[in-house]
């Protein structure tokens, strides 16, 4: 079976903070809200869990609402939604973006005249990039 992109990046960022690589630290802490964030699920709703809605949107694993706030649920686990399961390739291309932001940012910073910035932008693409590189 095949290790997920967020296993290798949690155990990579372990290292790198005991390697105290601010560049490899801040790169994997991004890459992995990113990842976290394409495995979110809109809340039922439109809004965030317990966020009221029509009534027929209210989630079904939860019939105790807050009397105390409106459209509030009650409850131990009322507000969790199951998340999704990215694919390798899912994964990837949100590895991808997170590359390409960076570039792009970097090259806007250089264009304002801050090449450390830009360096360090660089330098996070290309820890980020070093994952798609041995996944291929």
């Amino acid at each position: 079976m095949a290790t997920s992109f967020a296993t290798r990046l949690r155990a990579d960022l372990r290292d790198a903070r005991k390697r105290r690589d601010d560049v490899a630290v801040s790169a994997l802490r991004s890459a992995l809200g990113a990842l976290d964030n394409a495995g979110a699920v809109p809340a039922p709703g439109g809004g965030h869990p317990g966020a009221g809605g029509a009534p027929g949107d209210r989630p079904h694993h939860s019939e105790h609402f807050s009397e105390h706030f409106a459209g509030a649920v009650a409850g131990l686990g009322a507000t969790e939604v199951p998340r999704r399961v990215l694919d390798g390739e899912a994964e990837r291309a949100v590895l991808r973006q997170e590359i390409a932001e960076r570039l792009a940012a970097a090259e806007a910073i250089e264009a304002g005249g801050d090449a450390v910035r830009s360096a360090r932008l660089r330098a996070e693409a290309a820890v980020i990039g070093r994952y798609l590189a041995g996944s291929a």
